[in-house]
């Protein structure tokens, strides 16, 4: 197995962790992005911590990003006091249709599976005008296309 298969297999891995700790069936994007974040010693890693983007960073924008989700429908997350997310240790998420698409946009960013690294993987994430993450990460005030401009680079400058 290449470096590369064992960095998105951890990062397939520990997204999952992070989907079931929030009591999610699915691993998404977001989840990987937790991932990335969490996994010192790569360019990806160095473009979100250059950001202040560090896993617990990211953490709370998702939190404040689904706050915001419910007060646009009328729901305030104050007013409820919502219970622990429920974990089954047994089933392991699947990868979800955000979380598929951030791999296959990922792959589709370099020439093929062998020249992939990490920063690609970051790519793949954030490469979306939709969804959670971009959400996510406008309400913190990150300019997300300059944050893939920052990867790009990193891709003809770093090897990992």
């Amino acid at each position: 197995m290449s470096r590369i298969d064992h960095y998105i297999n951890d990062i397939i891995i520990r997204g999952g962790a992070e989907a079931q700790e929030e009591g999610s069936a699915t691993t998404e994007a977001h989840h990987l992005l937790l991932a990335i974040a969490a996994i010192e010693g790569t360019a990806a890693h160095r473009v979100l911590t250059a950001e202040d983007l560090g896993r617990q960073t990211i953490r709370e924008a998702l939190d404040r990003e689904f706050e915001h989700s419910l007060g646009a429908v009328g729901v305030s997350l104050a007013s409820f006091d919502l219970p622990r997310p429920s974990r089954d240790p047994k089933a392991l998420p699947k990868l979800g249709a955000s979380g598929r698409l951030a791999i296959e946009r990922a792959i589709a960013a370099c020439k093929g599976k062998k020249d992939m690294r990490p920063a690609h993987l970051l790519l793949g994430v954030l490469d979306t005008e939709i969804g959670t993450v971009p959400r996510a990460l406008a309400l913190s005030g990150v300019d997300r296309i300059a944050l893939m401009a920052r990867a790009r680079e990193t891709l003809t400058h770093e090897s990992w």
